[in-house]
């Protein structure tokens, strides 16, 4: 494509500074979407690829890969309530009673062997349409995650946890990503890990969270073995780096480009371990893969910063929380009711 650079980390991305004005055009297998600082660039690039191509031009983004999009004034919303409200029908729960939570804090899923067993296809097909929710929907992805490692033998415990799941979202259905308009593109990572939280094999379960303009735009949580807390936070803070350094070479491609980037973690010793080179008795046996961690602080890539565990943001991928503290982390994460913009 004449003048256009293609992404070097995302090949079907493209750009192209046009007189000072930044041209971004996404492919998506036979989906594109494209925009400009300069809204008569954007209609031209639309009626030269509808000359060339056949092809529909739908106008403003409001739908895109499942994700319902609002442009309001103040900035973009991306949701999936259509999706939220078809899936209470689906499964019958469109009149049940809302709840202000996912998951209750005195709830401790095992495997319950004794229980009483559930049809196996529902539960499953229950859990793959909440995951697919949580592409626009991080404030569900503990609890759905939770659910899913019970897809083998679901009990009726799991069934009534997954439930719980869809009245939330009964009592949420208009919730999304917010990106605010004007906000600086200055990078941010949480990181946050339990210690053997998981009963059936004692697991850490570890979560991360990246912030651009301080709106969410990567979360994700994971199992891991680790013998100690300060282990498995350290585990968890080099998951976290490797998406950070990920996500910078990404938006070298849209211009923007990222100097050290703070990593936010609430555990004094781990980021002790990534400070210090030492070895420990209590640290020896980390696999090396995990210290790549402090070549990255070493090198000025990441900053190792300390963060209070009330402020930690990655918390709410760890374990189940009280409302209060949901609520108030899901809103400092940008995860809000766009209903409310309106």
């Amino acid at each position: 494509m004449q003048g256009f650079k293609i992404g070097k980390v995302d090949m079907t991305l493209f750009t192209k500074d046009v007189n000072g004005d930044l041209f971004i055009c996404q492919i998506y297998v036979d989906d594109i979407i494209f925009g400009c600082t300069n809204e008569k660039l954007s209609h031209e690039f639309g009626d030269m690829m509808s000359r060339e191509f056949e092809m529909s031009m739908i106008g403003e983004l409001n739908f895109f890969l499942g994700f319902q999009i609002k442009q309001v004034k103040g900035g973009i919303f991306i949701h999936q309530e259509k999706y939220c409200r078809d899936l209470l029908k689906k499964f019958k729960m469109g009149d049940c009673k809302p709840i202000s939570t996912p998951m209750s804090t005195n709830e401790h899923l095992d495997a319950d062997v004794d229980g009483k067993p559930v049809d196996q296809s529902t539960y499953r097909s229950m859990i793959g349409s909440l995951l697919y929710l949580t592409a626009s929907r991080p404030d569900i992805m503990f609890s759905v995650c939770l659910c899913a490692r019970f897809q083998a033998a679901p009990k009726e415990s799991h069934l009534t946890a997954v439930k719980r799941i869809l009245r939330y979202l009964k009592h949420t259905p208009s919730i999304g990503l917010w990106y605010p308009e004007g906000a600086k593109l200055e990078l941010l990572g949480y990181s946050d890990s339990d210690f053997a939280g998981y009963r059936v094999d004692r697991k850490s379960t570890s979560g991360g969270c990246h912030l651009l303009g301080r709106s969410l735009v990567s979360w994700s949580k994971a199992k891991r073995v680790a013998l100690s807390t300060a282990e498995a936070e350290y585990i968890a803070a080099g998951a976290c780096c490797a998406q950070i350094l990920y996500m910078k070479q990404s938006l070298l491609d849209f211009g923007v480009v990222c100097g050290s980037v703070p990593l936010l973690c609430d555990n004094e010793s781990a980021a002790k371990i990534a400070k210090n080179p030492v070895q420990h008795s209590r640290t020896k046996h980390i696999d090396i893969r995990h210290h790549f961690l402090r070549d990255h602080e070493a090198k000025g890539d990441i900053t190792i910063t300390g963060v209070r565990s009330e402020e930690q943001l990655a918390d709410i991928f760890t374990k189940p929380l009280g409302e209060e503290t949901f609520c108030r982390l899901r809103s400092e994460l940008n995860v809000l009711d766009w209903s409310n913009f309106i």
